[in-house]
């Protein structure tokens, strides 16, 4: 019998060397065919599965937002209790840190996206979509947190959503300067929440 292609799985494939190579090389001289070589694939495969360059690397960027997302209900189901608004927002957050290779990496490629979108029209909405997202999420769980009364009285939900979105984003940036270590990102993060949520 023919063996069954999964095509998900090669464009996932397709996409991780994507991820890898804005990380290690940004995106300004990545090319279809550079990609199909660090995927270990032809050129013809790239193409059949993307018709554009654009469009494989929206495909790449939101692969790696599934990915983080992924990895948070991992984290979050590991941990046996069901999740309170507070631990949702510190895993997202330091999920979000560069505090292993792995995630360096992912922040690196985040910063690739991000210099293409400020010069690319096409690519500016993908990127930009992605604080926002978060920012909801952290809203959301803040507005629970205060319905259930764990959230500092004077708080609002909205505005500490984008000063926890700011916070992990300028601690991320820290990190993979030399900044900041990752266990001092952690440090503030956690010394930030403990102001922010009560008990």
């Amino acid at each position: 019998m023919p063996k069954r292609v999964d095509h998900d799985e090669r464009r996932r494939e397709i996409a991780e060397a994507v991820l890898r190579l804005a990380a290690t090389e940004g995106l300004e001289s990545v090319s279809l065919r550079h990609v199909a070589a660090e995927a270990g694939v032809s050129m013809g495969r790239v193409q059949h599965y993307f018709r554009s360059k654009d469009e494989m690397l929206a495909y790449a960027y939101e692969h790696q937002a599934r990915r983080h997302e992924q990895r948070i209900v991992e984290r979050l189901r590991a941990a046996g209790a069901p999740p309170t608004p507070r631990d949702v927002v510190r895993t997202v957050m330091t999920e979000i840190l560069p505090t292993d290779e792995a995630s360096r990496a992912s922040w690196l490629a985040g910063i690739a996206f991000f210099i293409r979108a400020v010069s690319d029209a096409r690519m500016a909405p993908v990127v930009a979509a992605g604080g926002p997202a978060v920012i909801e999420l952290f809203a959301e769980r803040l507005d629970q947190a205060r319905a259930a009364g764990e959230l500092a009285e004077d708080a609002d939900p909205r505005q500490e959503a984008v000063i926890l979105w700011a916070l992990v984003d300028s601690q991320a940036s820290a990190i993979v300067i030399g900044g900041r270590t990752p266990a001092e990102a952690v440090a503030t993060i956690d010394y930030h929440l403990g102001r922010l949520f009560r008990g």
